[in-house]
């Protein structure tokens, strides 16, 4: 099977057309037609049907959509490579990923650190939940990812590396002016009226889990969609939010940080794969370790 067919084939199901597709890839809609119905010959099955917009993938089709993205996208690496290769560029580059409140700022110091101490290094940093990201980290996309242990866990996996960096403190995050801003250490009691934001379910586990250990409850009564998004509903005033601590050095001036009293922590890590490592993950792993304060690691 040709991978131009495959590429064909990915983006008439991304677009939902044939005419599309044909527009985008600068072929006819005959020529586009022909090739879904060769591979559709080739592989026995249906890939797509007809609906009254377009064309979509059957499920058998939807399968092998996914296995054919990764394929291209590896292809793609494959000829970036070779071509970069043979550029005389020289190295690799590093893939790093991190859950969004270490990508806002100390995983760029480390990185920081990392250059102005080695040759020059090209690197990617590519933001994600930690389930997302050690998924990443063994499907070879990324050399390293620093993430957390907040629910639902990281799993014991045999094929990577896990180390542990320190324990993060969570804070409350609130609007300048709020009554309670500046106070110092706050107890969740204080601010059990209040209505709260969350943008994912490990943030919001860990927020109940800490109300519930005081005696009271969490009104989440917002939902964003990412962080930037939690932090704007923050700043507006429509909520209050629970943040993970190293998040406080880059924060936007309209809101402010409170810590808590006995606060929900959550252990940051370091995943990198066993196999084929990339030579400059371990002085990346130093320079990500001064970033935190030696602690005990949390007891399984």
């Amino acid at each position: 099977m040709e991978l131009t067919v495959w590429r064909t084939f990915v983006t008439v199901c991304r677009l939902g057309s044939l005419s599309a597709a044909a527009t985008e890839l600068h072929h006819t809609q005959s020529a586009v037609s022909r090739q879904i119905a060769g591979l559709e010959r080739q592989l026995g099955v249906p890939l797509v049907e007809r609906h009254a917009r377009g064309v979509r993938p059957t499920p058998a089709g939807e399968v092998f959509r996914r296995h054919a993205l990764a394929t291209l996208h590896e292809a793609d690496r494959a000829v970036r490579a070779v071509r970069e290769a043979h550029d005389g560029v020289a190295g690799r580059p590093l893939a790093i990923g991190a859950t969004p409140s270490l990508a806002a700022g100390i995983v760029p110091e480390a990185v920081r650190g990392l250059l102005e101490r080695t040759e020059p290094l090209r690197w990617s940093l590519l933001p994600g939940l930690s389930t997302q990201l050690h998924h990443c980290v063994v499907a070879g996309d990324l050399d390293i990812a620093v993430v957390t242990d907040a629910p639902p866990g990281l799993p014991h996996d045999p094929r990577v590396d896990r180390r542990f960096l320190g324990l993060d403190d969570m804070v409350v995050v609130l609007p300048v002016g709020h009554p309670q801003g500046g106070l110092g250490p706050l107890h969740i009691r204080a601010l059990a009226d209040q209505t709260w934001v969350e943008d994912n379910d490990g943030s919001a586990a860990l927020l109940r889990q800490h109300a519930a250990r005081a005696g009271v409850s969490a009104r989440i009564d917002l939902t964003a969609a990412d962080l930037p998004g939690k932090l704007a509903l923050v700043a507006t005033g429509h909520a209050v939010a629970l943040i993970p601590g190293v998040l406080t050095r880059a924060l936007r001036n309209d809101v402010t940080a409170v810590p808590l009293v006995d606060p929900p922590t959550r252990g940051i890590y370091t995943l990198t794969p066993r196999r084929d490592p990339h030579p400059a993950t371990a002085h990346l792993l130093d320079r990500l370790a001064t970033a935190f304060t030696p602690v005990r690691p949390p007891t399984p």
